[in-house]
């Protein structure tokens, strides 16, 4: 560790960036910043990173480019508003809510994945659940009936001939679960990390299942742009791409950067939470969010279509196509993150 951060140190002041061969420059020069909005949670940590790394390399001689911030949301509905207003043209957004917006002609489009994996269904430590069957009447808090955290729930209920009928759904904000457990308010609760690392560290909740084990290919934050900004800055947004999926690449090459990533996210103006608890998801296990695979996926995303059909928050099948573009993660250059 104490070589790395020498290493660190020599590097600071380099060159912190490859050049995006043939992508041309973007439109605006030293220009506001673009602002990308995002929660403060684990699935959106790449967000952070891909903004902190666009920071340093305008930081550098010869590179005026437009910078990325990320702003803090607390919760989907907010961003969701804004991206439709055009307050903000970038965030990252629940997968089946970009189907839903763009089915009632919302101008957005998917760009990149944000993470895989991440979610899990906490219960108290003390409580005898062990299979889903002993959730049977129980209350049990999901974020929102458009979360992906929700279809994961109703795929393990339907292993054991459950539906969401059989236990009391609540929807609640994230962050209010853990406490809401604690008071046994709740018998369990279904969502993103680190809402669930919380409560797992401090004593008193157990996963009773977590995406990494259940669900490999779990998506659910995915990097979403408004059409205009596509047709205005198009070397803008493929920048962005860049550098999302280079924090990626970089959150999953060693747990060196992790440790780093937990503390640069703990930050005020980041996610604002203990760094303990970040490091916690990132270590325990190692895979319980995973960053480096962002491939976009149709088959993957029909998946969550049809889950969503059949939860009721989707009518009906929206084209890929009008949803997704998948050009700028087929355009991606090498980008460097060095923090």
């Amino acid at each position: 560790m104490d070589e790395h951060f020498k290493r660190r140190r020599q590097l600071i002041g380099g060159a912190l960036s490859l050049p995006l061969i043939g992508m041309g420059t973007p439109a605006r020069a030293a220009a506001d910043p673009l602002i990308v909005g995002g929660l403060p949670v684990t699935c959106n940590l790449t967000l952070p990173i891909a903004c902190m790394a666009k920071a340093a390399a305008d930081g550098q001689p010869g590179k005026p480019f437009t910078a990325f911030e990320y702003q803090k949301y607390a919760g989907w509905p907010e961003i969701k508003e804004s991206l439709m207003t055009g307050r903000i043209q970038a965030g990252y957004m629940l997968a089946p809510l970009v189907m839903d917006l763009v089915d009632k002609k919302i101008p957005l489009k998917i760009v990149s994945l944000g993470h895989r994996s991440g979610a899990v269904i906490m219960v108290r430590t003390d409580s005898s659940y062990k299979k889903f069957s002993d959730l049977k009447g129980k209350r049990i808090a999901i974020p929102s009936r458009f979360a992906v955290d929700f279809l994961f729930l109703r795929k393990m209920l339907a292993r054991e001939n459950m539906s969401p009928k059989d236990i009391q759904i609540i929807e609640m904000a994230p962050p209010d679960m853990p406490a809401a457990l604690y008071a046994k308010a709740v018998d369990g609760y279904c969502t993103g990390e680190p809402f669930g690392a919380a409560a797992q560290r401090a004593g008193y909740a157990r996963p009773l299942a977590m995406t990494r084990d259940e669900w490999r290919n779990y998506i659910c934050c995915v990097l979403t742009v408004r059409e205009e900004l596509i047709k205005t800055n198009r070397p803008l947004v493929q920048e962005l791409v860049n550098y999302v999926q280079a924090a990626g690449n970089w959150l999953d090459a060693t747990p060196a950067n992790r440790a780093k990533a937990a503390n640069f996210a703990s930050g005020r103006k980041m996610f604002n939470q203990d760094p303990k608890i970040i490091q916690f998801v990132m270590d325990n296990p190692a895979d319980r969010v995973t960053y480096g695979d962002l491939r976009m996926i149709r088959n993957e995303f029909d998946e969550l279509m049809q889950l969503s059909i059949e939860a009721g928050t989707l009518k009906k099948p929206i084209a890929y196509e009008r949803y997704v573009d998948e050009s700028f993660v087929k355009s991606i250059r090498p980008t460097r993150v060095m923090l």
